[in-house]
């Protein structure tokens, strides 16, 4: 590894047990729940048909899918991961313990709040991350947001081999060196 890698990993290592970030609000509307119905083939009654899903359902209205509320959390994380010029490339490895905890009615808010769990060292140039991840979920006339799903996510960084864009970046050169910690 490189020093600038290095560098980025340790800088990383100090953020363990912290808050990384929260995303931005996105809307989850009724559009967006129809797409991922059309992406997928789930059309259940309760996420594409209003009327009935307030007629037959606790919710008053439909909910978006659990599997929406977790495929969202990659957007969410891109907005909060720190950046460093020796990163390439960042891969989705997977979710553990993913839980659904509050349903997401159409037409609430979600964001997604990311706690720094753990940073290795793998072979091959790349590094492992280790997050918990947090969904919470505002509504209209909602005093305070809740979480909606929990779940740990592993991504692994895969680095540049451009050792020069990394050395400048461990030097703090301005043109380089934009680590968001």
């Amino acid at each position: 590894m490189s020093i600038g890698q290095t560098a980025f990993l340790a800088a990383l290592r100090l953020r363990v047990g912290s808050q990384i970030g929260a995303s931005d609000w996105a809307m989850v509307d009724q559009e967006r729940i129809d797409r991922f119905a059309a992406a997928t083939g789930d059309h259940q009654f309760v996420h594409v048909d209003p009327v009935r899903a307030a007629a037959e359902t606790p919710y008053g209205g439909t909910v978006a899918h659990g599997y929406l509320t977790l495929a969202m959390l990659g957007g969410a994380l891109g907005e909060v991961l720190p950046v460093h010029p020796c990163v390439r490339a960042v891969l989705n490895l997977g979710a553990d313990k993913v839980r659904f905890l509050a349903p997401v009615r159409a037409g609430a808010r979600i964001r997604g709040v990311f706690i720094l769990n753990g940073v290795g060292a793998l072979p091959e140039n790349k590094a492992a991350l280790r997050l918990a991840a947090t969904v919470e979920v505002t509504e209209a006339g909602a005093e305070a947001a809740r979480p909606a799903l929990s779940a740990e996510l592993t991504l692994m960084l895969v680095f540049s081999g451009d050792a020069d864009a990394a050395e400048a970046a461990a030097r703090g050169d301005p043109q380089t060196a934009h680590v968001q910690l």
